[in-house]
């Protein structure tokens, strides 16, 4: 079973943390990843833009930061894999829900999601091929394959993530959006 750490730095985060981690659960199960060691930190937008200047050098506040641990096997043996850490500003997540009509839930899924995928190796900066793979593995541990037809004005309104990609950090950190 995934061991999943989440540290709460948000004043009203008690709900985000009950979110991230059922979804977390849900999602590790979905991607056959069972035995992982994976922290989560949700945050404020303050808290977010500290670590996104401290390891991108980027002064502004963003969705989610991931850093990949980097490791296929347990460092012990018996112990999880260490999956890495995400980054989750709950700030962030609630104005873009309430900006895009989605549900904070989704929003706080959809960052969720997107940042395991990286921590998994998944890159859409890489190539087109490799943008369209990871959004199809995002929309299946969403539930909501018809995100990848959002180019033609059908299903959820495209991400922010999707619409801005993601750019690479010092110390292999990553944002999914463009940040504010």
């Amino acid at each position: 079973m995934a061991d999943i750490q989440i540290k709460n730095e948000h004043p009203e985060g008690a709900y985000g943390v009950r979110i991230l981690r059922a979804r977390a659960r849900e999602f590790l199960e979905k991607l056959g990843k069972g035995d992982v060691e994976l922290s989560i930190l949700l945050t404020t937008d303050p808290g977010i833009q500290e670590l996104n200047r401290r390891f991108r050098r980027k002064n502004r506040p963003t969705d989610v930061l991931s850093f990949p641990a980097g490791n296929e096997e347990p460092l012990l043996p018996g112990f999880p894999i260490p999956l890495g850490d995400l980054a989750i500003s709950l700030d962030t997540a609630r104005r873009r829900a309430s900006e895009d009509g989605r549900s904070l839930a989704f929003e706080l899924s959809r960052y969720l999601a997107h940042g395991l995928l990286h921590l998994l190796g998944y890159d859409h900066e890489v190539s087109e091929r490799e943008a369209r793979r990871m959004a199809r593995k995002e929309a299946e541990l969403l539930g909501v394959p018809g995100m990848l037809a959002d180019a033609q004005g059908v299903g959820p309104k495209p991400s922010r993530a999707s619409r801005t990609g993601v750019e690479k950090g010092s110390k292999g950190s990553r944002e999914t959006g463009r940040g504010r």
